[in-house]
């Protein structure tokens, strides 16, 4: 299983760009396998802010998690991140979701329509559009295509991953017949198990493409035995609101646990290795972790510290 590391906050104050560097360089320096930074209405816009990591790194790999796709049109989203993976030397993952109806709509005014169908024409778009052809055609229910296409790169022959956001069956069969693999965010053992693996193999193997990747994002926070009842109760706390949005009390419902807070992962280095490993047996390929700096710790990157020193360990030498 793949460590990651998010550069770039998560759920708390912006990070500036400067600081998306630095959190980049080091993520690098330990051993991380990847660096990730997510598209938040309050932050630095994520593909520029993955180019930024990208130009103070050389080896990590770099990716989003996730840019909404409705709020750009494929083909403008295509141009953007193949300048980005050109930028970043053949090394960006490029990670689209279709976000939530609060997001869309309510934020921006933009119908959410049709989730599902959406996302398949948005992916069969971004598809044509790095395919190194000079002309998109795409004539579906939603998009209408007939545009040249060219974004000159010096990496021709690495192809640039794509991973979905996905939890249910048609995302899911989507993600498999048409990404490299998914981002299920904030979700427990049980559900990649029983839904995210099984939903998305299948449908890789039906379409004859490679074992996809599967992905989740958590927070995670390495505390003593003496600080464990109050990391917890933040990390609860913390994420309590986000038991009342549809899309994460979906989450809970495909897994085991029966509050947000659980589904992250809080506790001595012992107790988090051994969460980790659980979730590589259940099928897990990639960790996209995000620190969590305990609000006792006063200093936010002391309090990630710990947390960064456990999971770079890991990521180099292993569960």
């Amino acid at each position: 299983m793949r460590i990651g590391v998010f550069v770039s906050e998560t759920w708390g104050p912006p990070s500036t760009l400067a600081q998306v560097q630095q959190r980049a360089a080091q993520a690098e320096r330990l051993g991380f396998s990847s660096a990730w930074t997510p598209y938040l209405p309050w932050s630095v816009d994520a593909l520029a802010a993955i180019q930024a990591a990208g130009s103070v790194t050389e080896r990590i790999e770099v990716g989003t998690a996730v840019v909404p796709t409705y709020l750009f049109h494929p083909l403008a989203l295509a141009r953007t991140a193949a300048t980005v993976f050109d930028a970043c030397g053949g090394r960006l993952t490029l990670g689209i979701g279709s976000s939530q109806p609060t997001v869309i709509e309510t934020m921006h005014g933009i119908p959410f329509t049709k989730p599902a169908q959406h996302t398949r024409e948005y992916l069969e778009v971004l598809r044509a559009a790095f395919s190194g052809a000079s002309r998109v055609e795409h004539h579906g229910e939603l998009y209408q295509v007939a545009s040249m296409f060219g974004a000159p790169t010096q990496h021709p022959k690495t192809e640039m991953p794509i991973l979905v956001g996905a939890l249910g069956p048609l995302m899911l069969r989507f993600a498999g017949e048409l990404a490299d693999g998914t981002i299920a965010t904030s979700c427990d053992e049980g559900a990649i198990e029983r839904v995210i693996v099984p939903g998305i193999t299948k449908a890789a193997t039906a379409a004859g493409r490679r074992a996809p990747r599967v992905g989740t994002v958590l927070a995670v926070c390495v505390t003593t035995a003496a600080g464990l009842e109050a990391a917890r109760e933040q990390v609860t706390a913390h994420f309590s609101t986000y038991e009342r949005i549809p899309r994460y009390a979906r989450m809970l419902g495909l897994g085991d646990k029966e509050r947000m807070g659980d589904v992250h992962i809080v506790g001595d280095e012992a107790a988090v290795r051994a969460r980790l490993r659980r979730f590589r047996d259940a099928g897990l390929t990639d960790l996209l972790a995000a620190p969590f700096a305990l609000q006792s710790t006063g200093d936010p990157e002391a309090g990630r510290r710990p947390t960064l020193d456990l999971l770079a360990d890991l990521s180099t030498r292993g569960l």
